[in-house]
């Protein structure tokens, strides 16, 4: 159910790790002449606790960027759907993302580099909360799954999705929220 999120969330994280270590934005002119510029991606399977992951990964001309969050040659990630939910459900510092990181990855990750990660995650998801939906959509699904948050003091918090089968037998995520959003 939750696929399409996490190939999103890791093509945003791994674009914002991109940025991060070329210095400039794509299709930035301030990245022209400077040695180093993106050089197209490559796709690659990954393997997550319930089902495997077709992902982009940038590449740049040097062969330099090393990944943090899918590293190169790394074939299975666990702990990714807690991960999509946490930053889907937001509320997290930096320093809690990188500490988060760290934790369940191994991965050690700046500050800034967090911070660029999550301004591409949050432009990704608001992209996918203002597009267009199907004017019907023959089946309606709504459940919650329960995570644990930290609002002040950590405490299971339901997350409500919508989920819908198109017309032509997609699934399609409508919407993930709390009560909380819908007050």
């Amino acid at each position: 159910m939750l696929q399409q999120l996490t190939k999103r969330l890791l093509e945003s994280a791994l674009d914002g790790e991109m940025t991060d270590h070329l210095g400039y934005d794509k299709h930035d002119p301030a990245g022209r002449n400077t040695g180093n510029s993106r050089n197209g991606t490559r796709s690659k399977t990954v393997l997550t606790d319930v089902w495997p992951v077709e992902i982009t990964v940038p590449r740049d001309r040097n062969a330099s960027f090393e990944p943090k969050i899918v590293g190169k040659r790394q074939k299975r990630l666990t702990g990714v759907d807690e991960m999509v939910i946490s930053l889907a459900a937001k509320g997290l510092t930096t320093g809690e993302i990188s500490a988060h990181l760290a934790e369940v990855y191994g991965a050690e990750v700046s500050r800034q580099t967090i911070s660029t990660i999550t301004d591409k995650v949050i432009e990704g998801m608001v992209e996918w909360q203002n597009r267009p939906l199907d004017p019907v959509y023959p089946v309606v699904f709504i459940d919650a799954i329960h995570v644990k948050v930290r609002d002040g003091q950590v405490a299971n918090r339901p997350i409500y999705v919508a989920l819908a089968v198109t017309c032509e037998g997609r699934r399609d995520i409508l919407e993930l929220c709390t009560i909380r959003d819908r007050k």
